[in-house]
């Protein structure tokens, strides 16, 4: 009996989706590629679509390269990308599979695991084999616990958070194998007729989800984000909101962080008249260091900020925007 028959093994390779945007690598790709390669098994990258940048990959841990082009239906649909999938996963070689934990990928692996009768781990920070098993860590109940998932299947699906880990390329990579291949759409891809496509506005500012350092304005703005944008730019960050804010209209609900918005989990987190609400600091908690601005002491942001300010946010942001623009020169 092998590692992938026998159930709680943590056995095989490693497949991470290359998630892609008109033949540019996302930064989450390389985050993962980074991750996969720790793991010391082969690392089996998967790229939907053709002319993969290879040595892009490989530098960042991928031995293997699958081209996999989606006959049938169109090739950016979630289930289309679940086809690509299974048609490297039918090789039987691989035992855990990474993708980013965004809306995109979560979708991708919910519908791989239904296929598969995998096990599935979502908004997660690591990945270790232990006790035998896939076993991934993170953090849940708005960032109250610490929690270690084991998928005791022979397929474990991983969503990894953004910035969970450093994308790091490595010097004298070897040339990787690269596999062209061929997947029929599924029965879900085909029902699908993609009638339009609108590119959402060009923006400066890197991805919400995504991004390094996400400045976030609640109801202490009072309606007013001109603040809050000036001080992403000089950080080079992204801008968020809390539900409070998108639903007074100030700001787009694209913009909202939280358990029913988007999850972001940045290197550096601002939130400026942020009360810190449970089901904002659900979306936010996994963020390395936190600081908040608030005039009330009482604020529950202030119980798991790392650094807080006491004080009117009109004087207070200013000064702050200030003082970093003038540090960077």
């Amino acid at each position: 009996m092998n590692e992938r028959e026998n159930g709680g093994q943590a056995g095989g390779s490693v497949a991470v989706l290359v998630d892609h945007l008109d033949g540019t690598v996302r930064p989450t790709a390389l985050e993962l590629l980074t991750l996969a390669r720790g793991l010391g098994r082969e690392v089996h990258a998967v790229w939907v679509g053709d002319r993969a940048p290879a040595a892009e990959l490989a530098a960042h841990g991928a031995d293997v390269v699958h081209e996999v082009e989606v006959s049938g239906a169109d090739a950016r649909l979630t289930a289309s990308v679940v086809d690509a999938l299974q048609a490297v996963l039918a090789a039987g070689v691989v035992g855990l599979v990474l993708v980013p934990s965004t809306f995109e990928g979560r979708e991708v692996a919910a519908r791989l695991a239904v296929r598969t009768g995998a096990g599935v781990v979502t908004g997660v920070s690591g990945v270790a084999v232990e006790d035998g098993c896939w076993t991934a860590r993170k953090t849940v109940l708005a960032g109250g616990w610490d929690t270690a998932c084991a998928v005791t299947g022979p397929l474990a699906v991983v969503a990894v958070a953004p910035h969970a880990v450093q994308a790091l390329a490595r010097d004298g990579a070897a040339e990787p194998v690269v596999v062209r291949r061929t997947a029929e759409a599924s029965a879900a891809a085909r029902a699908v007729t993609v009638v339009s496509r609108t590119r959402r506005p060009a923006s400066e500012r890197p991805p919400l989800a995504e991004a390094e350092v996400v400045v976030v304005g609640g109801r202490g703005v009072e309606g007013d984000f001109s603040g809050v944008e000036e001080l992403a730019d000089v950080l080079g960050g992204a801008v968020g909101a809390t539900r409070v804010a998108t639903d007074e209209g100030w700001i787009g609900h694209e913009a909202q962080v939280g358990q029913t918005g988007v999850t972001i989990s940045p290197r550096l987190y601002v939130g400026l008249g942020v009360s810190g609400a449970v089901h904002h600091k659900g979306g936010m908690a996994a963020s390395a260091t936190v600081v908040a601005v608030n005039n009330d002491p009482d604020a529950p942001v202030f119980e798991f900020a790392d650094y807080g300010i006491v004080g009117d946010l009109t004087e207070v942001l200013p000064a702050l925007t200030a003082e970093l623009r003038r540090r960077r020169g």
